[in-house]
């Protein structure tokens, strides 16, 4: 990270640790160090070592005692590890701490989190919500780059080093830094409302796909539009949102977006700095909650994308349960405990497209739920309204005969107005 002490050109060889306080959470941090090691593997450094730490007691200075940090410190060493990657959130002195202590780098699960982030984004406002929560994380690590110039002078309590007034001069810097990338979110994030507003003037039913990172919401996007969205096996390939078009089977139009996936103990700055590109998620007629029904840690991950959703202020939103992956194997319980979670939920593979239509069936009984359905006879010289109820991507049948045209539809804004005289 750019803005406080440089990484190493070349980091290959990973140490992870994760302190723990009860044994009953021994399990999900095996479960959550799998996940780092995802991600530290994204960034192409191999992970070498791995420990759970059981610490009682809390130690400021280094988190754990001086016997452990000890064992781990050879560890390290004898591995040849040149980065250690904490699953706990650590503070800055605590970083300074360890670094000093094992001479190689330390971070922890939100510096790689972000890390990733910044190699996958794309489009501009992506880039810039990455950098502004890169900037305010290294805002409180100014400290940890600049303190070797006091050190090199000799400074004492009551002198004024180098390195303070470099920190001071580098905050300011930082602050400006950030202002600025807030500025220019804004300005992006207002272009997205404008392009919003154009979409809602051919008003479409809008839905949101959301969900745990990798769980297939890009996959489910392409095998319902039939587009050829960026599908990788892998955490966060998707950051941007991107929306399609998409005619469901009883020729109703739709747009779905998909939105950048969740993950346990992901960053609150990066919650805040994407909050504009999840807004799709807020204005979005119905939301269809991804989940990854091979893991066997799926419903840790349905509540971690709950959560965040209700940080988000979307708790309140219709929204349809999709477990998908059923072609990876499956148990029956594990199945009547899906059900059990959610009121309404489908079962799909969008590899093979098991289950597809099922969800689009209960796709469109949700959105027709939301509008007013009725039946019109259009004469043949008044064919500009069926034009513009295709247009709307609302009509649900159409007959023609020599009178002119039945048509069964759910028309929205002014067009609903315009075709009351041709109701049947």
């Amino acid at each position: 990270m750019f803005e406080v002490k440089e990484k190493p050109k070349k980091v290959e060889r990973a140490f992870l640790i994760s302190v723990i306080q009860r044994k009953e959470e021994e399990l999900e941090s095996v479960s959550l160090l799998a996940e780092l090691s995802e991600l530290v593997e994204n960034l192409s450094i191999s992970v070498k070592g791995k420990i759970i730490v059981r610490n009682r007691k809390t130690f400021p200075g280094h988190i754990l005692g001086k016997g452990k940090c000890e064992q781990i410190y050879q560890q390290v060493k004898d591995l040849k590890c040149d980065v250690i990657i904490f699953d706990n959130e650590i503070t800055p002195g605590q970083q300074r701490n360890w670094e000093e202590l094992t001479k190689v780098l330390v971070i922890d699960r939100h510096e790689v989190i972000l890390d990733v982030f910044a190699e996958r984004a794309q489009t501009k406002e992506a880039v810039l919500q990455v950098r502004l929560a890169r900037l305010e994380y290294s805002l409180p690590r100014l400290r940890r780059a600049w303190t070797h110039l006091d050190r090199q002078k000799g400074g004492g309590v009551t002198q004024r080093g180098d390195g303070e007034a470099q920190i001071e001069l580098d905050q300011r810097m930082l602050r400006d830094k950030i202002s600025a990338t807030k500025k220019e979110i804004i300005q992006v994030a207002s272009r997205r409302v404008t392009s919003r507003k154009k979409r809602k003037r051919i008003p479409l039913a809008t839905l949101a796909i959301v969900g745990y990172t990798n769980a297939g919401k890009s996959t489910l996007l392409n095998q319902i539009t039939g587009s050829r969205v960026l599908s990788e096996n892998k955490l966060f390939a998707t950051l941007d949102p991107t929306s399609r078009k998409a005619i469901l089977p009883g020729g109703r139009t739709v747009i779905l977006t998909d939105t950048v996936g969740f993950i346990r103990k992901l960053p609150h700055r990066l919650i805040d700095a994407f909050k504009a590109t999840l807004e799709e998620a807020l204005v979005a007629d119905l939301l269809l909650h991804v989940v990854d029904f091979s893991c066997p840690e799926f419903e840790e991950q349905l509540n971690t994308t709950i959560k965040v959703l209700e940080e988000l202020g979307a708790a309140e939103k219709e929204v349809i349960t999709v477990y998908n992956k059923i072609d990876q194997g499956e148990q029956v319980m594990s199945r009547l405990r899906a059900k059990s979670l959610t009121s309404k939920c489908v079962f799909i593979s969008c590899k093979s497209g098991d289950g597809m239509p099922d969800l689009l069936k209960l796709v469109e009984q949700e959105l027709n739920g939301k509008v007013e359905i009725a039946s019109y006879k259009i004469p043949h010289n008044r064919y500009e309204l069926v034009a513009k109820l295709r247009e709307q991507g609302c009509v649900l049948s159409e007959l023609n005969d020599d009178t002119g045209v039945e048509i069964k539809a759910s028309p929205r804004g002014k067009l609903k107005s315009v075709l009351r005289d041709f109701v049947v």
